[in-house]
């Protein structure tokens, strides 16, 4: 007779945990011990569908999708036009209505099948490989209560979601943890109000409780940073966390951020332990998430023992800022706390000026940026998960809010300004010195900053960070991409704009950190990097020379292959550009 297979893995752990008892109650211990122990934790871990898949959407597919629902069911002639509040009554009734707005009569347009048919999917693969399978969907752009419910109602809509919204006798459950992610600098100063919004909707608390009390939240770092540059992109996703820990420790929910981290320091990389440790207070409480991506992954992982290591550094880290007195954020100096977030708040601020003063209000920026770096042949390259801009190809439409943040980044490494790492810095502290009216005042406040920076990990881990940027920076490398700037009196504008941010920086760095030069408390780093830029420096002058020729007209293919040789190694030599 053919055995029944198991209805999930909890089936099987507790047989293989039946057998490991009875061994040991009759002294076979020693068999269960190598062979049944590793099967048992294998099981625990992996269950029957070893990797848990997230889902991943844009919030303004998934409104498109509702919309069109909407309107085919006669509910709602053009839901995308109607204001945020009226969205969420439209939405709210529909999730407490258990029809479907789905005929099978109808024909619907390929988007809407497309993305109905992934949560189908989603909902036939939890049948047969177990719930753990697919359990999160993240929805990018999120900026309102109204696209979080949209996931919700499609959930609903393909069997993923139970019960109906705010009714006591058939509580919603919605399989899925609808996780937002909260990516620009406008999106993270709104994450707590639109979370308490959500939170304080009818029925929303069972659905909270039938994912275990728990909620995540993933925090983005590429798009803060392209919008309002280093500085304040870090500071502002500090102050979302804190809010948000606040939020839902009020509401005695377990909060768990995702932290959507990329190789270059501009989108949240760096140094795993430090970052960590460097997170506000009560942000890492047991429990964080990280991602890793592009060759990242490769140096961390790709050999046995150098990713167990990295396992356990990530684990080091975690429990020590989890077991760290939350009193103990700035070192031996507590009390100082609010001092120095009054001060960041200032430096922050005028670093955004600063950033974008530069890169969204100088005229002829655009054109200076696609010019002077290889952003157009590495949008031909086959790596990323989406086009490197949405109007890349032609230059009258060319924006900078059209480019996506990781190519962005990703250039400037490449031309080795690495603009994204430190930029606007230099002229927040230089004025925030200035202002000071007299010296013993400008003395004061440069006692701050060496303050902030000997006992404040958040502070100190920037500035770390921002040092090992600047070791890769060679302007006189960089000078050689802005001579591929057509226009001369616009590349010397911008280029001694960019030189003179990059002098102000290094030298108020070197006075708060007591430093004569990049990477001095580092020496192994800094000889690594060093030893790197014989090998690197050809390679951008040899891509620049190929890029001359390329954009003159030259078709040869071995041209274009050079190029992108010579992208693959720089980013291998630069190593955090993923």
């Amino acid at each position: 007779v053919r055995a029944q297979p198991y209805a999930d893995a909890a089936e099987f752990s507790r047989d293989l945990h039946i057998l490991m008892d009875s061994l040991a109650a009759h002294h076979g211990a020693s068999l269960a011990t190598p062979r049944l122990a590793p099967l048992v934790r294998a099981v625990e871990v992996f269950g029957f569908h070893l990797a848990s898949i997230d889902l991943r959407q844009s919030s303004d597919i998934h409104e498109a999708v509702i919309t069109e629902l909407l309107a085919r069911a006669r509910v709602q002639a053009d839901y995308s036009a109607l204001a945020e509040e009226d969205k969420q009554i439209v939405l709210l009734a529909q999730l407490a209505d258990q029809r479907p707005l789905r005929s099978p009569y109808l024909d619907y347009s390929d988007l809407v099948k497309s993305e109905l048919g992934v949560l189908e999917m989603a909902r036939v693969t939890r049948e047969k490989f177990g719930a753990r399978a697919v359990r999160n969907y993240i929805i990018s752009h999120t900026e309102t209560v109204s696209d979080l419910l949209e996931v919700m109602l499609l959930q609903k809509e393909t069997g993923l979601l139970g019960g109906r919204l705010g009714h006591a006798d058939e509580p919603a459950q919605a399989a899925l943890m609808v996780i937002p992610l909260f990516e620009t600098i406008p999106d993270l100063r709104h994450a707590p109000g639109i979370m308490r919004d959500l939170l304080a909707l009818p029925g929303i608390d069972g659905i909270v409780e039938h994912w275990g009390n728990e909620q995540e939240i993933m925090l983005g770092y590429s798009d803060s940073n392209k919008d309002g540059g280093f500085l304040t992109s870090n500071w502002e996703l500090y102050r979302a966390e804190l809010a948000l820990v606040s939020l839902y420790r009020e509401r005695g929910i377990t909060l768990r951020l995702f932290h959507g981290r990329g190789g270059t320091v501009g989108r949240g990389g760096g140094p795993t332990y430090n970052a960590i440790l460097s997170q506000p207070p009560g942000t890492v409480d047991g429990q964080i998430r990280l991602t890793e991506q592009g060759e990242v992954i490769a140096s961390k992982f790709g050999n046995p023992e150098i990713g167990r290591r990295n396992l356990e550094t990530v684990i080091a880290a975690t429990l020590e800022a989890t077991l760290l007195p939350t009193d103990n954020t700035a070192g031996n100096a507590p009390d100082q706390l609010p001092a120095f977030e009054e001060t960041m708040q200032h430096l922050s601020d005028a670093a955004m000026a600063a950033y974008r003063s530069l890169v969204y209000e100088t005229p002829g920026f655009t054109d200076y940026f696609f010019a002077s770096t290889p952003i157009t042949e590495i949008a031909e390259l086959n790596i990323g998960s989406r086009p490197a801009s949405r109007k890349l190809q032609d230059p009258k439409n060319r924006k900078i809010d059209d480019l996506r943040a990781i190519p962005w980044g990703f250039s400037w490494g490449q031309c080795r300004l690495l603009l994204t790492g430190w930029y606007g810095f230099g002229s927040a502290v230089s004025s925030y010195l200035d202002e000071a009216g007299s010296d013993a005042e400008r003395t004061r406040r440069l006692a701050l900053f060496r303050k902030m920076y000997k006992t404040w990990p958040f502070f100190s881990n920037l500035l770390s960070n921002m040092d090992m940027t600047l070791a890769k920076t060679d302007l006189a490398v960089a000078s050689r991409y802005a001579q591929l700037v057509a226009d001369k009196k616009l590349r010397k504008h911008v280029f001694e704009r960019i030189v003179a941010e990059w002098e102000r920086t290094t030298k108020v760095l070197d006075e708060i950190t007591g430093s004569n030069g990049r990477l001095a408390d580092n020496p192994l780093l800094a000889r690594s990097i060093k030893n790197r830029f014989p090998y690197l420096d050809p390679l951008n002058h040899l891509q620049v020379e190929l890029i001359k020729r390329y954009r003159a007209g030259d078709p040869s293919p071995r041209v274009r292959r050079g190029i992108h040789l010579t992208i693959n190694g720089i980013a291998a030599g630069l190593r955090n550009t993923g």
